[in-house]
């Protein structure tokens, strides 16, 4: 019998650093894109994707995620008494939406520890993980295209796409076999990866974004791998030695993604998304052209 992605683990315990004074009393999940949390985009993609649970590993000062997806009685019953039906809709649609469970990560000790966080609400299924900073536009979500390779393949699934030059350094980058024809070419075998190489040292021009199908050998893999750069379990590490046990795949998706975690890829996701707006695109757009730029 085939397994199937219904789980979805969000790593939502960073301080935010980036984005700081704003994030000093808000998490950076909730920064809004447009209208929109942050978050919010991660989890509507998983839902789209057929992940039927959330699991978002928190830490301190990170109750706001936990308030946003959850029931909110006294404004659903003031927006109800003053007959504003459409902003009630989206209220109830953020609540309604999908079933959130909450682990507390009490110390940021790497993305793999985050990760191994979720193992009891995880089990012996697979998941997928999504950082939320990635924030991608594509006519079918990312982890959707994802689960159908998965669906296919019933093996890890890592989604890449090419970054050309120096930038190349601040990924994780895989050394792939080539193409072997399906999902229109943009599927590869995984040989190696190599966290944030130089230039001269990276094996290609794929690098690692956050988006990744895993299997539940994984846990086990990262409960033995020793902590990596600043002490941190690294989850790259992980996969790396994933690999002398499964094939795993690197899976070149379509779709633009925006680094929201980034103050200028912020900029720009705000931007691009609100010019795609039905109510705003029009006249934003008409204010952007008379700018003096």
């Amino acid at each position: 019998m085939k397994m199937k992605v219904r789980k979805a683990v969000f790593p939502a315990a960073g301080l935010g650093t980036r984005f700081l004074p704003a994030t000093k009393a808000q998490p950076k999940e909730m920064l809004p894109i447009v209208d929109k949390p942050i978050i919010q985009y991660g989890v509507e993609e998983a839902l789209a994707a057929g992940c039927d649970q959330i699991i978002i590993i928190t830490g301190r000062g990170k109750a706001a995620i936990e308030d946003h997806f959850d029931v909110s009685y006294e404004l659903e019953r003031i927006l109800e008494d003053r007959g504003k039906s459409d902003l009630l809709k989206i209220v109830k649609q953020i609540s309604d939406m999908i079933h959130v469970a909450y682990v507390r990560q009490k110390e940021a000790l790497g993305l793999g520890h985050a990760v191994l966080m979720a193992r009891e609400l995880i089990g012996n299924e697979p998941f997928a993980v999504i950082l939320a900073d990635d924030v991608i536009d594509a006519p079918k979500p990312c982890l959707k295209q994802m689960v159908e390779v998965f669906e296919e393949t019933q093996e890890s699934v890592i989604a890449t796409q090419v970054v050309e030059g120096p930038a190349i350094s601040s990924y994780g980058v895989l050394d792939v076999k080539p193409p072997d024809g399906r999902f229109g070419g943009r599927l590869s075998e995984i040989r190696n990866m190599v966290e944030k190489p130089k230039l001269e040292e990276a094996p290609s021009k794929q690098a690692i974004i956050g988006r990744y199908i895993l299997t539940p050998a994984i846990f086990d893999v990262l409960e033995k791998t020793k902590p990596g750069a600043g002490g941190e379990l690294q989850l790259t590490d992980a996969m790396r030695n994933l690999l002398q046990q499964q094939h795993m795949w690197a899976y070149v998706y379509e779709g633009k993604r925006y680094d929201a975690g980034d103050k200028l890829g912020f900029l720009k996701a705000t931007v691009e998304f609100a010019l795609q707006r039905p109510d705003l695109g029009g006249p934003f757009r008409e204010y952007l052209k008379k700018l003096e730029l």
